[in-house]
């Protein structure tokens, strides 16, 4: 599959990144300069980030699926998961509607303890606030040519959103960082599996097509999704759901504030 034809810039500036005439980096671009900040954003010294996804992924001839919430202390990698692992779907041939997230209310619960420095951050260290060097951390420069660039570069965006809290400033980071991606496209809005509004974006390289769904208001990953276009089992690889971010004062608490 191809990417369709290069987008044009436009003549003059918009204001929204829905406007018409924009090329996607433009998009991008002003998504990053404009989102505003959540309510978690503000607390900052409570010691744990959470997240919760519910994530589909391939393995070998089925798709295990899971519904994770994760606290991770900040300072010291500690921390606790509780999971549930709702029955594999045989064949990778899926096309996801929001009825398949009925099996994770169904599915037994497990919660896991972890001590310090078990729970490691997706990146450690300070995000950078330069998108060409975050882009290094995510993608080893050297790739750079390669044809799965483009691929490894949204999902090392994908990886870092869903492993680690992002305030503001690293989301529009982020975003700029996908604003820098060969070939990828806006697809205009959609709605992902859980009803959420949000803008598409895609990117065809390497043999896969993935898609990254945007809030249009804070800049979070919504949902994003890998599918295999080619080779000798082509289907669904993965989608992952990010359904809350935030941050608690204990890893058995709800975030307080949701974000």
């Amino acid at each position: 599959m191809s990417p369709p034809p290069a987008e044009q810039p436009s003549a003059s500036p918009a204001t929204t990144a829905t406007a018409a005439g924009l090329t996607t980096r433009q998009r991008l671009e002003l998504l990053a300069s404009t989102i505003s900040a959540t309510p978690a954003d503000t607390t900052a010294g409570l010691p744990y980030t959470y997240l919760h996804l519910q994530t589909w992924a391939r393995a070998t001839n089925t798709i295990v699926l899971t519904d994770l919430r994760r606290w991770r202390h900040d300072r010291d990698g500690s921390g606790r998961e509780i999971s549930r692992r709702a029955p594999d779907l045989w064949g990778v041939n899926h096309q996801l509607t929001p009825d398949d997230r009925d099996q994770f209310s169904r599915a037994a619960q497990t919660s896991t303890r972890y001590g310090a420095g078990q729970l490691h951050p997706y990146l450690p260290g300070a995000i950078p606030a330069d998108p060409g060097e975050l882009a290094k951390l995510l993608v080893p420069p050297e790739l750079v040519d390669e044809p799965a660039y483009p691929r490894l570069l949204a999902g090392g965006v994908v990886g870092l959103a869903t492993n680690q809290y992002l305030d503001q400033r690293q989301r529009a980071t982020a975003l700029r960082v996908l604003a820098t991606i060969p070939g990828i496209t806006y697809r205009g809005a959609t709605r992902d599996l859980a009803g959420r509004p949000g803008l598409l974006f895609r990117v065809v390289a390497g043999g896969s097509t993935s898609t990254l769904v945007i809030d249009p208001a804070t800049g979070d990953l919504l949902a994003a999704q890998e599918w295999l276009d080619g080779g000798r089992r082509p289907g669904l690889f993965s989608h992952i759901l990010l359904l809350e971010r935030g941050r608690a004062g204990t890893s058995t608490a709800s975030p307080s504030p949701p974000a």
